[in-house]
């Protein structure tokens, strides 16, 4: 038999190269005239495109190289297109964050705040006749501290009791009510933590009107506390306990073990844990709301006087223009300040994965 017999009957059967390409190209062009008859629109180009190519390309596929072939390209090419379908709304959002925030960014926006700005300045604005004053500077201001505050008091007491849960608590009844206790903490609504952190502050100071910043710090300390402990507990759990064991037959004691192997062990998940809980409730509102308020001037003391933060900043734009009549001025601050409060939580995750590399344990050669 030939070389080239033999070739020719091993690849008789096999798709060309291009046949995915093909299948993708036609799937583009049935996808866009489908979203015409409809009214085209990048969603339903994109979702219309994905369908066709998810059912073609298998069939397609099938034909030549067998069911079999068919059936396995089916299953590979609805795994790609369902992380493609979940991408859209991902990439939807950053871009119309980018498109409507980036034209309200400035350095006066990021060094100033709200105060004294009226409608009067926003309706020149709008008209072409002066510049588009005020910023969020108070808000950022208001943020940082309000989430700083958050994170001391959360971090250490779910770190705390995940360690506590993991290896001191096993099967004693402390530990099945702590974790049903995180469960159904789990599950709060915000705005029932921020009445919580309201009138627990109104009864000790006696003022139902006590608005502050460590307020809505306890507030979204009550968010973050259960966040903090499934991940933590979960990122315990998964060290191996050879590593225990044999810190524990060095005579290492139990506490020093946890500190020096178990934690730096589980540092990176424990991190990201952390900064998971803190973009939970970053752009938090309705609790930020009840129990800080809003102002439009700053305020750097979080221990006493409200303070804005970025949402409620973005609510109250959107909500109530600072002049009804130019309200595209107003419009434009609320997608600005929506992208900086972006960029604070992708500054926040890398900062954490820089910490994480920094506490890992090393490895050998």
């Amino acid at each position: 038999m030939s070389v080239a017999s033999s070739k020719s009957r091993f690849t008789s059967r096999q798709a060309p190269r291009w046949l995915a390409p093909a299948v993708g190209l036609g799937a583009l062009i049935l996808g866009a005239a489908a979203s015409s008859l409809m009214g085209f629109s990048i969603a339903t180009f994109a979702v219309f495109s994905g369908l066709i190519f998810v059912l073609a390309g298998p069939l397609a596929l099938g034909s030549i190289e067998g069911k079999r072939k068919g059936q396995d390209a089916f299953a590979s090419y609805l795994v790609y297109g369902t992380f493609l379908l979940a991408l859209l709304p991902l990439v939807s959002v950053l871009y119309t964050v980018l498109a409507r925030g980036i034209p309200g960014l400035s350095g006066n926006f990021l060094s100033t705040s709200m105060k004294g700005v009226t409608g009067v300045h926003d309706n020149a604005a709008a008209e072409g006749t002066g510049p588009v004053l005020g910023g969020i500077y108070h808000a950022i201001l208001g943020t940082l501290e309000i989430t700083l505050l958050a994170t001391v008091i959360s971090v250490p007491i779910g770190l705390l009791t995940a360690i506590y849960l993991v290896e001191y608590g096993q099967g004693k009844w402390l530990s099945k009510a702590i974790t049903f206790f995180v469960d159904v903490m789990t599950g709060i609504p915000s705005i029932v933590a921020g009445l919580f952190a309201a009138s627990f502050f109104a009864l000790i100071s006696g003022d139902p009107m006590n608005r502050m910043g460590l307020v809505a710090a306890v507030a979204l300390s009550v968010l973050m506390i259960p966040t903090v402990v499934r991940n933590a507990e979960e990122m315990l759990r998964i060290v191996p306990n050879e590593l225990r064991e044999a810190a524990y037959a060095l005579g290492v004691r139990k506490w020093r073990t946890i500190m020096k192997v178990v934690i730096p062990t589980a540092i990176s998940g424990i991190a990201s844990g952390v900064t998971l809980a803190i973009a939970r409730v970053i752009g938090e509102t309705a609790p930020i709301l009840v129990t800080a308020g809003f102002v439009t001037s700053i305020n750097w003391n979080a221990l006493g006087g409200w303070m804005a933060t970025l949402p409620t900043y973005i609510y109250y734009q959107i909500m109530s223009p600072t002049s009804p009549t130019a309200a595209g001025v107003s419009e434009t601050r609320a997608w600005a300040a929506a992208l900086i409060l972006i960029l604070i939580v992708m500054i926040l995750n890398l900062t954490a994965r820089l910490i994480a590399k920094f506490f890992a344990p090393k490895t050998g050669r």
